[in-house]
């Protein structure tokens, strides 16, 4: 199976059409079967305002194919805490999503802003 019970995930919603809202989601996958996953963890909203990606407060259990074309998805480390990560732009690197406990993943392919 390529993707199990425990996983964490960062995902990539792909925009459908021009100016649709950027999401991504990080969260933990609690049940798996074939390509469809239930995850619980955070969703991340682009703000055209702050011009930064801002976390919904609250916990989110969601379902996805994740072999639809929709989504592009990174395994991210076991140990990272959901609750602690956020979007930075650090200079000389760009867009990353950070822990602050040294997890770091360079998403700018995924931005426009770099």
């Amino acid at each position: 199976m390529i993707i199990e019970k425990g996983d964490k995930v960062h995902l990539v919603y792909r925009a459908l059409y021009e100016n649709s809202t950027r999401r991504h989601f990080l969260g933990e996958v609690l049940e798996v079967e074939g390509a469809v996953c239930r995850l619980e963890g955070f969703t991340f909203i682009y703000d055209n305002k702050s011009a930064e990606y801002q976390r919904k407060p609250e916990r989110r259990t969601t379902i996805v194919d994740l072999g639809e074309s929709g989504y592009i998805v990174n395994i991210i480390d076991s140990r990272v805490k959901l609750e602690n990560v956020t979007y930075r732009y650090l200079r000389d690197a760009g867009l990353m999503v950070c822990d602050g406990a040294g997890f770091t993943l360079d998403i700018n392919e995924f931005s426009f802003r770099s």
